[in-house]
């Protein structure tokens, strides 16, 4: 079956893309519903003066509401009704799988296959909605302490802008899904990835006007061309990499017929935390920079000015506990959503083992000494893909636009994307294949 899939897909060409008709449908799909969605971006929250909010937006930009404004593609900056963009489901899914580690009842539903993990997904819907009611009101609230941001501030602006940011929040969500149903797939990566790259032409007219100008000489901004491809090159690689454990099934007897041992692999991959590291460490450590940019900086002591200066872009403490948050959040993450324990039940219930070891208790501390040893590179590789923006911002002053986090996102959503169509053209084939030996059993049944 492998063979077979390698070689459809090794023949995957445009005529094969061409009588996919269902994929192109998809692809259509897909295409609109991100339209509908960056329409949104540009569609401002009742009451909000553009002007005063655009020039409280420059101050800032610098802390959460510059990353968060990235990932909802400028939403944030024009203060749209897209503006939470789709980080409250994010933010509820990754409570969620917290949740079904430490709660039983959780752990119980999530065992319980597609019925269980129906239920879990409501929940996640349930805690979306809380955390846009939460975060919309506190923008509103953020918003009336604005001078001369809000036209008409008072109770009816609460109200209106709690129900405009969760109702697009929600939109969103409902976007993604159907994205994912009905369109290529991967719908909630795809809203981010829209965002992330809709800024990019911009930045990279920046990059360009600066060079033009003599603000950056030519040879360092091909240098820059030239080290973003070889990142992304990086990426790709350590993004597809994975540690193959050999997982063999005993002999197994069919009446008087014995069958030999079949043999799979166990894949984990070098990076199993994913972008969530980077994205829990760089909120983290902006967000005390931006609850100070919302209070009054001249009345903050000395110590509290003399840490917001250490934990600004570029210091060294910032980097360093940059990399450290990361390394934490990449082991942690990594426990939270693989467990070895349970793999090694399953491999056990399956009558499967790896060779050398006993199954149980045994197989599950092999897997988790080889998971904490790739984790560690993948810890590292995190930790070299996201310092190095910041690192390249401090010693060059370059507005270097793709950093660790939103480049990660980007290559790993177009990786998928790929792969998405990649299967759905594969699915097309086979049905076809179907089709052909079945009109042969035909005539030749005639």
């Amino acid at each position: 079956m492998a063979s077979a899939a390698e070689q459809l897909a090794s023949n995957l060409n445009f005529a094969a893309f061409a009588k996919a008709e269902d994929l192109k449908k998809r692809i259509w799909f897909t295409l609109g519903a991100l339209f509908v969605y960056r329409l949104g971006t540009y569609i401002p929250l009742p009451g909000i003066n553009p002007d005063a909010f655009a020039q409280a937006f420059q101050q800032q930009s610098g802390g959460v509401l510059g990353m968060f404004n990235m990932f909802a593609g400028g939403a944030v900056e024009r203060m749209a009704i897209f503006a939470l963009g789709i980080m409250p489901y994010i933010s509820a899914s990754i409570i969620m799988q917290l949740m079904t580690s430490v709660v039983p009842t959780l752990e119980a539903l999530k065992k319980e296959g597609e019925q269980g993990r129906k239920i879990i997904n409501q929940y996640t819907r349930y805690g979306t909605v809380l955390l846009a009611l939460v975060q919309s009101y506190g923008i509103a609230v953020g918003l009336q302490g604005g001078n001369n941001i809000v036209s008409n501030p008072g109770l009816f602006f609460q109200i209106s802008t709690v129900i405009t940011l969760t109702g697009g929040t929600m939109f969103l969500m409902w976007l993604g899904e159907q994205i994912t149903a009905r369109g290529i797939g991967n719908g909630i990566s795809l809203i981010i990835f829209a965002g992330i790259v809709a800024g990019m032409p911009a930045a990279i007219s920046g990059t360009l006007e600066l060079s033009r100008t003599g603000a950056l000489s030519t040879g360092l901004v091909l240098a820059i061309m030239v080290l973003a491809v070889a990142v992304i090159a990086i990426i790709v690689f350590v993004e597809r990499a994975q540690r193959r454990l050999l997982i063999q099934y005993p002999k197994r007897q069919v009446g008087n017929r014995m069958f030999q041992g079949d043999t799979s692999h166990l894949p984990l991959k070098l990076n199993t935390a994913g972008v969530i590291p980077p994205i829990f460490a760089s909120s983290l450590l902006l967000l005390p920079a931006t609850l100070a940019g919302f209070s009054n900086t001249q009345n903050l002591p000395s110590w509290a000015s003399t840490i917001l200066t250490a934990l600004g872009h570029g210091q060294p403490i910032y980097m360093f506990l940059y990399g450290a948050m990361i390394v934490f959040f990449a082991f942690f993450y990594t426990a939270i959503v693989f467990n070895p324990k349970e793999t090694a039940d399953q491999l056990k219930k399956h009558s499967g083992f790896i060779p050398g070891y006993r199954p149980g208790e045994r197989t599950a501390e092999y897997i988790d000494y080889v998971l904490t040893r790739i984790t560690v590179i993948g810890a590292i590789y995190l930790v070299a893909i996201c310092l190095m923006p910041e690192y390249l911002i401090a010693a060059t002053g370059v507005p270097f636009y793709l950093g660790g986090t939103s480049l990660l996102i980007v290559v790993s959503v177009t990786l998928d994307t790929v792969a998405q169509v990649q299967g759905h053209l594969i699915a097309h084939q086979y049905e076809g294949l179907i089709k052909k030996s079945k009109l042969r059993g035909g005539k030749r049944g005639r």
